[in-house]
């Protein structure tokens, strides 16, 4: 074939529409519990309340924005730990490389929300207009007033379900049952209507048009499960040298050198990929394995053995091929990667409840006052100002005393106070300026830096906390 006959391979293709067939089966079921459970969980869970004490919301999960605090049940994170919510995410991170190692993309077939909420909006698009067949016979026909109207009624639930879906993410981020009155009364705030309109398009577009292009095209994670995989990594295939050659006449001379597939595209049929998994992997698929659910079920109808299609590693195909059972899934699962990144997973969540369980009820942060670095007084005394955050995590109101150590000459006051104490409300943080001093003719006022140490104690239980800074300051 000569260059100008050569053309390069489209990047995109047109959208052709995908109506899934319904199925049985026992990933079936898996998926509509998962769809049940995850949903329930994103809408329900705003609506639990948990009580803090006075002056604290009572919502189980809030990501309190105003206040800078993140709660969940029982746990409260403050913006300076931070880290807690990283360790969350590389938690994540490791456990989406895990599943992918051990079962392939079973992440996106079955938890990932594209796929639950497209699942929820295919099933009320069968729910409204009926199974495949319908559904396409119905596509193809011309436009009419039952057309209309079954897709009006269609595309309303979808909005219905989007809205919600919006308005549930809200709620995470204030106390819910006061925005839902605030919502119907047009008293919320502008940026939650906002966040509603956009995530409701999002998910009504994404849900009920873009499906499977948002996975094929817009989703990195194809592109990357590569890197994650290997040839003993569980996941959907077709065992062609069972199936092969296919064909749909059992009756007719040489049926008998046909292979178990019978050519009847329910695997096809029920894909919401729209692709077929005899042809081979492929980076479409989202291992959701309903053409496991279909194609047993066409097996145990004529007779044959099922698990023409099911989870398999390539590293078995040689011994299968010659008739020898594969190895046992559980030589699949645990192996040296899957073990690797079962323990950093593991290792990481253990540091975070270590550290959740370590970490103190009152903390301090300090921030030395550059402008000036010290100022010398009339009596020669050099002051360093000082800006301590004294945070109280109980849920009452504490007097804190603030003392400083490293140096028999330095001593700090407090601006506002004659005392070394403060009290600090319940569950908040107050800015706190202190001054540190030293004599003119101590060892620190004739020194560059001196370090030391700011102390500060609870008076109502003795705990304490510490955090170290420097004295700046020389006098001739």
């Amino acid at each position: 074939m000569s260059s100008q006959d050569q053309t390069p391979p489209e990047l995109y293709a047109s959208r052709e529409p995908i109506f899934p067939r319904r199925v049985s089966g026992w990933f079936r079921n898996l998926k509509w519990g998962i769809m049940i459970v995850t949903l329930g969980i994103y809408y329900l869970t705003p609506w639990i309340r948990w009580d803090r004490g006075p002056n604290l919301p009572d919502q189980a999960v809030l990501v309190d924005l105003a206040g800078r605090r993140f709660y969940f049940f029982w746990i409260e994170i403050w913006p300076h730990e931070f880290y807690f919510v990283a360790g969350l995410l590389i938690m994540a991170g490791l456990g989406l490389f895990l599943f992918t190692s051990a079962l392939g993309r079973v992440w996106c077939g079955y938890a990932c929300p594209q796929t639950v909420w497209t699942d929820l909006f295919i099933l009320v698009e069968r729910w409204v207009e009926g199974d495949r067949n319908k559904r396409v016979k119905l596509w193809n026909a011309p436009m009419s007033a039952r057309k209309l109207r079954l897709r009006m009624t269609k595309w309303t639930l979808w909005f219905l379900i989007a809205v919600a879906t919006g308005g549930a993410w809200v709620f995470y981020f204030t106390d819910a049952p006061t925005l839902f009155v605030d919502l119907f009364t047009l008293n919320a705030h502008p940026i939650a209507y906002t966040t509603i309109v956009v995530l409701a398009a999002f998910t009504f577009v994404f849900g009920g048009f873009a499906r499977e292009q948002v996975c094929i095209y817009m989703c990195p994670w194809p592109r990357i499960q590569a890197a994650m995989m290997d040839t003993d990594t569980l996941t959907v295939g077709y065992r062609d040298w069972r199936g092969e050659p296919r064909g749909k006449h059992r009756k007719a001379a040489g049926a008998e050198n046909l292979g178990d597939c019978i050519d009847c595209n329910a695997c096809v049929n029920v894909c919401p990929m729209g692709i077929d998994i005899r042809d081979g992997q492929q980076l479409a698929c989202i291992t959701c394995a309903l053409c496991i659910d279909a194609c047993d079920d066409v097996m145990t109808k004529i007779g044959k053995p099922r698990g023409l299609i099911d989870y398999m590693a390539l590293s078995d195909e040689p011994r299968e091929r010659e008739g020898n059972p594969p190895r046992p899934i559980w030589n699949h699962i645990f192996r040296v990667r899957t073990m690797l990144y079962t323990g950093l997973w593991s290792a990481v969540g253990i540091a975070l409840v270590v550290a959740l369980f370590i970490r103190p009820d009152i903390d301090l942060t300090v921030s030395p006052i550059r402008n000036p670095t010290f100022v010398t007084l009339s009596d020669g005394t050099i002051r360093n100002t000082y800006d301590v955050r004294l945070r109280n995590k109980h849920g009452e109101a504490r007097p804190f005393r603030i003392t400083v150590h490293g140096s028999d000459f330095l001593h700090a006051e407090l601006e506002g106070s004659v005392y070394e104490s403060v009290e600090v409300p319940a569950d908040t943080s107050k800015l706190q300026r202190v001054y540190v001093m030293a004599p003119p003719s101590s060892e620190p006022a004739n020194s560059d830096r001196t370090e030391f140490r700011f102390w500060v104690e609870d008076l109502s239980n003795g705990e304490r906390a510490y955090a170290d800074s420097v004295f700046n300051g020389k006098t001739n």
